[in-house]
Protein backbone atom coordinates (compact mmCIF):
# COMPACT_ATOMS: atom_id res chain seq x y z
CA UNK A 1 0.00 0.00 0.00
CA UNK A 2 1.47 3.42 -1.13
CA UNK A 3 1.05 5.78 1.53
CA UNK A 4 0.63 9.75 0.94
CA UNK A 5 1.63 12.20 3.27
CA UNK A 6 -0.62 15.71 4.27
CA UNK A 7 -3.78 16.37 5.78
CA UNK A 8 -5.94 17.26 2.94
CA UNK A 9 -6.08 13.22 1.66
CA UNK A 10 -6.90 12.38 5.24
CA UNK A 11 -9.47 14.47 4.97
CA UNK A 12 -10.92 13.59 1.95
CA UNK A 13 -10.66 9.85 3.03
CA UNK A 14 -12.35 10.65 6.00
CA UNK A 15 -15.14 12.32 4.00
CA UNK A 16 -15.49 9.77 1.46
CA UNK A 17 -15.98 7.08 4.27
CA UNK A 18 -19.56 8.54 4.77
CA UNK A 19 -20.78 7.52 0.94
CA UNK A 20 -18.82 7.87 -2.81
CA UNK A 21 -18.60 11.45 -4.18
CA UNK A 22 -17.77 13.62 -7.03
CA UNK A 23 -15.02 16.25 -6.38
CA UNK A 24 -18.17 18.75 -7.04
CA UNK A 25 -20.05 16.40 -4.07
CA UNK A 26 -17.22 17.00 -2.12
CA UNK A 27 -17.13 21.30 -2.11
CA UNK A 28 -20.54 21.05 -1.46
CA UNK A 29 -20.26 18.76 1.67
CA UNK A 30 -17.70 20.36 3.44
CA UNK A 31 -19.32 23.44 4.28
CA UNK A 32 -21.67 21.42 6.12
CA UNK A 33 -19.85 19.09 8.14
CA UNK A 34 -16.14 20.09 8.59
CA UNK A 35 -16.29 23.58 7.54
CA UNK A 36 -16.53 24.78 10.71
CA UNK A 37 -13.74 23.44 12.20
CA UNK A 38 -11.03 22.61 9.12
CA UNK A 39 -10.63 23.95 6.30
CA UNK A 40 -9.90 22.34 2.59
CA UNK A 41 -8.76 24.61 -0.15
CA UNK A 42 -11.30 23.51 -3.22
CA UNK A 43 -7.85 24.12 -5.84
CA UNK A 44 -6.25 21.33 -3.41
CA UNK A 45 -9.41 18.82 -3.77
CA UNK A 46 -9.34 17.86 -7.22
CA UNK A 47 -5.49 17.10 -7.36
CA UNK A 48 -5.94 15.43 -4.54
CA UNK A 49 -8.27 12.89 -5.55
CA UNK A 50 -6.47 12.19 -8.27
CA UNK A 51 -3.24 11.35 -6.51
CA UNK A 52 -5.13 9.48 -4.14
CA UNK A 53 -6.46 7.42 -6.94
CA UNK A 54 -3.30 6.59 -8.53
CA UNK A 55 -1.94 6.13 -5.33
CA UNK A 56 -4.68 3.28 -4.86
CA UNK A 57 -6.68 4.67 -1.64
CA UNK A 58 -9.77 5.41 -4.02
CA UNK A 59 -11.09 4.15 -7.57
CA UNK A 60 -12.95 6.43 -9.77
CA UNK A 61 -15.88 5.43 -11.63
CA UNK A 62 -16.85 7.49 -14.63
CA UNK A 63 -20.69 8.49 -15.00
CA UNK A 64 -21.50 9.55 -18.33
CA UNK A 65 -24.18 13.01 -17.91
CA UNK A 66 -25.81 14.15 -21.28
CA UNK A 67 -24.77 17.96 -22.34
CA UNK A 68 -22.59 18.06 -19.46
CA UNK A 69 -19.26 17.58 -18.55
CA UNK A 70 -18.72 13.88 -16.72
CA UNK A 71 -19.11 13.16 -13.00
CA UNK A 72 -16.23 11.31 -11.82
CA UNK A 73 -17.27 9.48 -9.08
CA UNK A 74 -14.43 8.41 -6.08
CA UNK A 75 -15.00 5.77 -3.92
CA UNK A 76 -13.00 4.26 -0.81
CA UNK A 77 -10.61 1.09 -1.63
CA UNK A 78 -9.43 -1.10 1.15
CA UNK A 79 -5.96 0.68 0.78
CA UNK A 80 -7.34 3.87 1.50
CA UNK A 81 -9.86 2.63 4.38
CA UNK A 82 -7.13 0.93 5.88
CA UNK A 83 -4.77 4.55 5.68
CA UNK A 84 -7.87 6.28 7.03
CA UNK A 85 -7.79 4.07 10.00
CA UNK A 86 -4.23 4.37 10.03
CA UNK A 87 -4.03 7.94 10.95
CA UNK A 88 -6.82 8.18 13.28
CA UNK A 89 -4.79 6.32 15.06
CA UNK A 90 -2.14 8.82 15.14
CA UNK A 91 -1.85 11.00 18.02
CA UNK A 92 -3.09 14.89 17.25
CA UNK A 93 -0.81 17.29 16.95
CA UNK A 94 -1.09 20.61 18.69
CA UNK A 95 -1.47 23.73 16.53
CA UNK A 96 -1.17 26.98 18.06
CA UNK A 97 -4.75 29.12 16.95
CA UNK A 98 -4.31 32.29 15.07
CA UNK A 99 -6.90 34.64 16.70
CA UNK A 100 -6.64 38.25 15.32
CA UNK A 101 -9.43 39.40 17.55
CA UNK A 102 -6.82 38.47 20.89
CA UNK A 103 -4.13 39.83 18.86
CA UNK A 104 -6.24 42.91 18.20
CA UNK A 105 -7.68 42.88 22.10
CA UNK A 106 -3.82 42.25 23.35
CA UNK A 107 -2.71 45.55 21.88
CA UNK A 108 -6.20 46.98 22.61
CA UNK A 109 -4.72 50.39 24.82
CA UNK A 110 -3.00 51.14 21.28
CA UNK A 111 -6.16 51.57 19.66
CA UNK A 112 -8.59 54.22 18.43
CA UNK A 113 -11.68 55.29 20.80
CA UNK A 114 -14.00 52.19 20.42
CA UNK A 115 -12.21 50.18 18.20
CA UNK A 116 -11.54 47.48 20.48
CA UNK A 117 -15.47 47.36 21.60
CA UNK A 118 -16.57 47.35 17.78
CA UNK A 119 -14.45 44.41 17.25
CA UNK A 120 -16.04 42.57 20.46
CA UNK A 121 -19.37 43.36 19.47
CA UNK A 122 -19.25 41.71 15.85
CA UNK A 123 -17.61 38.28 17.78
CA UNK A 124 -20.24 38.75 19.99
CA UNK A 125 -23.17 38.45 17.13
CA UNK A 126 -21.21 36.30 15.47
CA UNK A 127 -21.02 33.88 17.81
CA UNK A 128 -24.70 34.25 18.49
CA UNK A 129 -25.57 33.28 15.33
CA UNK A 130 -23.61 30.01 15.37
CA UNK A 131 -25.31 28.83 17.86
CA UNK A 132 -28.32 29.30 16.51
CA UNK A 133 -26.74 27.78 13.63
CA UNK A 134 -25.30 24.62 15.63
CA UNK A 135 -29.37 23.93 17.21
CA UNK A 136 -30.19 24.23 13.60
CA UNK A 137 -27.92 21.98 12.21
CA UNK A 138 -28.36 19.29 15.61
CA UNK A 139 -32.07 19.19 14.48
CA UNK A 140 -31.32 18.56 10.71
CA UNK A 141 -28.85 15.49 11.89
CA UNK A 142 -31.30 13.93 14.01
CA UNK A 143 -33.82 13.69 11.59
CA UNK A 144 -31.81 12.95 8.36
CA UNK A 145 -29.41 10.83 9.25
CA UNK A 146 -30.80 9.29 12.56
CA UNK A 147 -29.79 5.56 11.79
CA UNK A 148 -26.53 6.47 10.70
CA UNK A 149 -23.63 4.82 12.88
CA UNK A 150 -21.51 7.65 12.46
CA UNK A 151 -24.20 10.11 13.63
CA UNK A 152 -22.73 10.25 17.47
CA UNK A 153 -19.49 11.26 16.14
CA UNK A 154 -20.71 13.99 13.74
CA UNK A 155 -22.80 15.53 17.01
CA UNK A 156 -19.36 14.79 19.24
CA UNK A 157 -17.96 17.74 16.76
CA UNK A 158 -20.93 20.02 16.39
CA UNK A 159 -21.18 19.91 20.28
CA UNK A 160 -17.15 21.04 20.71
CA UNK A 161 -18.35 23.96 18.27
CA UNK A 162 -21.63 24.62 20.33
CA UNK A 163 -19.44 24.86 23.54
CA UNK A 164 -16.52 26.79 21.76
CA UNK A 165 -19.39 29.74 20.57
CA UNK A 166 -20.66 29.65 24.08
CA UNK A 167 -17.82 30.52 25.48
CA UNK A 168 -16.74 32.75 23.58
CA UNK A 169 -20.03 34.96 24.23
CA UNK A 170 -19.33 34.50 27.97
CA UNK A 171 -16.25 36.04 27.11
CA UNK A 172 -17.64 38.87 25.19
CA UNK A 173 -19.79 39.95 27.14
CA UNK A 174 -17.27 39.83 30.13
CA UNK A 175 -15.11 41.36 27.92
CA UNK A 176 -17.27 44.34 26.77
CA UNK A 177 -18.25 44.74 31.04
CA UNK A 178 -14.72 45.68 31.28
CA UNK A 179 -14.15 47.64 28.65
CA UNK A 180 -17.14 49.88 30.40
CA UNK A 181 -15.63 49.59 33.40
CA UNK A 182 -12.30 51.24 31.63
CA UNK A 183 -14.29 53.94 29.76
CA UNK A 184 -15.79 54.94 33.45
CA UNK A 185 -12.57 55.28 34.86
CA UNK A 186 -11.32 57.15 31.79
CA UNK A 187 -14.06 59.94 32.05
CA UNK A 188 -13.82 59.61 35.76
CA UNK A 189 -10.07 60.43 35.74
CA UNK A 190 -10.79 63.23 32.81
CA UNK A 191 -13.32 64.93 35.16
CA UNK A 192 -11.09 65.05 38.00
CA UNK A 193 -8.58 66.81 35.82
CA UNK A 194 -10.70 69.21 34.32
CA UNK A 195 -11.72 70.30 37.98
CA UNK A 196 -8.37 70.27 39.10
CA UNK A 197 -7.22 72.87 35.83
CA UNK A 198 -10.26 74.75 36.60
CA UNK A 199 -9.22 75.49 40.42
CA UNK A 200 -6.01 76.14 39.87
CA UNK A 201 -7.09 78.72 36.97
CA UNK A 202 -9.54 80.49 39.39
CA UNK A 203 -6.33 80.66 41.87
CA UNK A 204 -4.24 82.56 39.37
CA UNK A 205 -6.88 84.97 38.38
Amino acid sequence: MKKMGGATPNALLGLLSIHPMSGYDVRQLIPRSIGNFWNESYGQIYPALKQMSVAGMVSKKTERQKGRPDRHVYSLTEDGRAQLREWLEVPVEHEVRRNELLLKVFFGGQAGPGAIRRHVEASLEKNLAELKLYTAMEKQLRKEEAHDPQLPYWLMTLNAGRHLSSATVRWCRETLAELDRLDAAVLVKGTAVKKVAGKTKRRKS
